[in-house]
């Protein structure tokens, strides 16, 4: 934990782009997914990027490698929906912690490797998802107080997913996308857990999403109810990342900065998807975004979330390559609490 916190008091760190575009570009077709494992499986695999863990795990040691390359730091294991929870969609809850120690165990071999070749130091971080459950609210707008999932249901999947990733030799853990601070939670005790399971302690990020221009996360959460509600962790980052392009999140990045503690962490999108699906936000015009950012001391890490390629990663590297890394808030003890808004006392 040491090693990372000492670099990001001296730089601003890249984080890399996002796997799930990257693979949508290769357009694979179902035996790419299957592989020989999974030849005669019952259910269809396409569109299980994270099955390609077991799969097909060139493509994946591929896009990481890229990534890498770009000149990211902390590069993201293809763990996003490795939870027994979203694993079921595809009937491969069973798989759930060979899919988070196999991912964690290519982004692990992408990271030495690079590093055996005389680069600078990597890091790898084991993403947690948010599943696509959420605990906070009813799916059925005809009975609020139904939930199809609990917080221990939650927990329990979140430790295997954990056990796995750290037992692959990631750096950090990621949660990351969070758009239900519950969810979030569970993960939260489920690290703890673990941890304590195996007398470790591990750096932490956090990473919220936005859902729109509202300024709340989609279970109605201001960023600072959320930032009230997560604190207690610790995390060595608090961040947003997804749903939004760098225009739309960057009155969202300055308000993190008037009220974080902890160093602060952005990977947005390439943009709004437009009409045809694509992402708009080129490499110049995002990292002309992250420069204004970085010029103005709001960022320690920073990334790219859909629609961003190595060519983006590439041109932030060298954008924030000289650039101050944002000073972190000096904790004090007010007491803060949470439910949709934020109270401070």
């Amino acid at each position: 934990m040491k090693n990372i916190i000492k670099l990001l008091e001296k730089k601003i760190l890249v984080l890399d782009g996002p796997m799930g575009t990257m693979i949508q570009k290769r357009k694979l077709k179902e035996e790419d997914f299957r592989g020989e494992r999974f030849k005669s499986f019952k259910n269809n695999l396409q569109g299980n990027n994270d099955i390609l863990n077991l799969t097909n795990k060139q493509i994946i040691y591929e896009i990481h490698s890229e990534f890498l390359s770009a000149g990211a730091d902390i590069i993201e294991t293809n763990t996003f929906n490795s939870t027994k929870i979203s694993q079921a969609d595809y009937s491969c809850e069973d798989f759930s912690y060979d899919l988070n120690f196999a991912g964690g165990k290519i982004a692990r071999q992408a990271a030495d490797d690079c590093m055996a070749n005389g680069s600078e130091k990597k890091f790898v971080a084991g993403v947690v998802g948010p599943t696509n459950r959420t605990c906070s609210m009813s799916p059925d707008v005809n009975n609020p107080g139904f939930r199809n999932i609990s917080f221990d249901e939650l927990q329990k999947d979140y430790e295997i997913s954990i056990d796995a990733l750290i037992d692959s030799g990631v750096d950090l853990i990621m949660i990351e996308t969070i758009f239900d601070t519950l969810n979030a939670k569970a993960a939260l005790v489920a690290l703890r857990r673990v941890e304590q399971r195996k007398n470790i302690k591990l750096p932490l990020m956090l990473s919220a999403t936005i859902t729109d221009l509202s300024g709340r996360t989609l279970s109605g959460q201001t960023l600072e109810g959320f930032y009230n509600s997560i604190a207690h962790s610790d995390p060595i980052s608090v961040g947003l990342n997804c749903a939004l392009g760098p225009k739309e999140l960057e009155s969202h990045l300055i308000e993190l900065n008037r009220i974080s503690e902890y160093f602060i962490s952005i990977h947005p999108n390439a943009g709004l998807p437009n009409a045809f699906g694509e992402y708009d936000e080129t490499p110049r015009s995002m990292s002309n975004f992250i420069k204004s950012w970085a010029e103005n001391g709001y960022i320690n890490i920073v990334g790219g979330c859909c629609g961003t390629t190595p060519a983006h990663i590439e041109l932030i590297k060298e954008t924030v390559k000289n650039k101050k890394p944002r000073i972190v808030l000096k904790k004090n003890d007010k007491l803060r609490l949470s439910g949709l808004e934020a109270f401070n006392y």
